[in-house]
């Protein structure tokens, strides 16, 4: 077990009244139910009954029609959530929590599982002899009013946490702000969640918080444990909180992803001279699926409001060393410290989503001996139409395409995932353009809405 895996760490165990178990779904809720220490007994090895309609609605409760049903789901078949206890911490007195992963009733993964499409990654990679090592900077922005009040005024008009005015690494914040990153990491720190950093970002009310690497995995599990201490304590100090990837008509926010890969305990990525061989080859197979894998990284209507030129979020298909106006930033000459920067997902993403479709494209380059394109040695932002370099897809629609037709990630990923996710995206622009969206405005009340609480 990895030593920055989530365990109650030199905590007294107490007996458990209750056990959470918890998943994600599709849309990257995190969801469960709360069950007797019995209860839990009798459903640890055999997991625990979830509908499957789980997969089956959107954000707004609506069934999601369009895609070709397998024969594992049907009329409110049941799939098991099988715990995996490597995740169990004490969630607070009195309630541990344990995380899970979903399967068949023939005793098989199911294949849309997000926490399975990761585990599937780094199978294929270990079978290759790497390993994959992940860290992640997450921004969120916090508002002072309560998230009831936040809800009575349909999430709009809000006021920042910590001031009007925005900036960037600023030690200016009221204490208000400061109390609440104060009170989240003491919360992190008790559930063994491994922390870096965390600091003012560019708009107001706006933070990052840095998740120290670790591998896949457990990189997500804390990701989505963090989004929910987050939540809670906004709660506990009247306060709330939103993951949107753009919550106001200003700036937007990301979840930009580190990774390397290490073969016989060295970083495979480093090289003296620059990106090794290997890093190139990733770097081929990121650059070859980032236009498929946009899907992935921004799942919601409002993730595409934040490919704006000049204002922080990558919009084009491109690579560079040390180059933050990229797509994917490559950091080499350190032996340690040697990685890629994925920079396209918004905050919020499904973690293990994303994370699947970055390792894809990393094996992909591996094992097909990819070339990396030519990087972009200058600002990748505002490039004109005939340099060679093309754009992000810059609608849910445009995305919904690219991932449709990419062989790579189908390969990787599965047809039954992707032609899922595909159908899923479908649904949600529909909805969006039918059920009250404007797509004209800077921010739909529709937007704020569906996404404020639940990305």
């Amino acid at each position: 077990m990895s030593d920055t895996h989530l365990t109650s760490v030199d905590v007294p165990e107490r007996a458990a009244k209750a056990y959470r178990v918890e998943a994600t779904n599709h849309d990257g809720s995190f969801m469960g139910k709360t069950v007797t220490p019995a209860k839990f007994a009798s459903g640890r090895r055999s997991g625990f009954a979830f509908a499957d309609i789980l997969f089956g609605i959107d954000m707004g409760t609506d069934v999601v029609f369009g895609d070709a049903y397998p024969e594992w789901r049907g009329n409110l078949h049941d799939i098991a959530l099988l715990p995996d206890m490597d995740t169990e911490v004490e969630w607070k007195p009195g309630v541990r929590s344990v995380i899970g992963d979903f399967w068949l009733k023939d005793g098989s993964p199911n294949p849309i599982c997000p926490r399975n499409l990761v585990r599937r990654q780094i199978d294929r990679l270990a079978d290759l002899g790497y390993t994959a090592t992940v860290a992640v900077e997450i921004e969120t922005t916090l508002f002072e009013e309560s998230i009831q009040e936040a809800r009575a005024r349909g999430y709009r008009d809000l006021t920042p946490l910590g001031g009007e005015t925005g900036a960037t690494y600023n030690l200016a914040r009221s204490s208000d702000w400061v109390d609440y990153m104060e009170a989240v990491t003491d919360r992190l720190d008790e559930l063994g969640i491994v922390w870096e950093a965390w600091t003012d970002e560019a708009a107001p009310g706006q933070t990052e918080l840095n998740i120290a690497p670790t591998d896949p995995l457990t990189l997500a599990d804390s990701w989505v444990r963090t989004k929910q201490v987050m939540r809670e304590v906004a709660c506990d100090k009247g306060r709330s909180v939103t993951f949107m990837a753009k919550p106001t008509a200003g700036f937007g926010q990301g979840a930009h992803l580190n990774v390397s890969l290490r073969r016989d305990g060295e970083n495979a990525f480093y090289a003296p001279d620059g990106p090794s061989e290997l890093m190139l080859n990733a770097v081929g197979g990121l650059m070859a699926t980032m236009a498929g894998s946009t899907l992935l990284g921004l799942p919601q209507i409002t993730s595409y409001r934040r490919l704006v030129d000049v204002s922080g979020p990558p919009t084009t298909i491109s690579w560079g060393v040390n180059n933050k106006t990229a797509a994917l930033r490559a950091i080499v000459g350190h032996r340690a410290y040697s990685r890629l920067e994925y920079r396209v997902p918004g905050s919020d993403v499904n973690p293990y989503y994303a994370l699947a479709g970055v390792l894809a494209g990393i094996l992909a380059g591996i094992e097909k001996n990819l070339d990396a394109p030519p990087q972009v040695h200058d600002m990748a932002w505002c490039l004109p139409d005939d340099c060679g370099v093309e754009r992000i897809p810059g609608s849910m629609s445009k995305a919904i395409t690219a991932l449709d037709a990419d062989p790579l990630l189908r390969e990787y990923l599965g047809d039954e995932f992707v032609d899922f996710w595909a159908a899923s995206r479908r649904w949600e622009w529909m909805q969006f353009h039918t059920t009250g969206g404007d797509p004209y405005a800077e921010l739909s009340e529709w937007e704020s809405h569906r996404y404020f609480e639940f990305s």
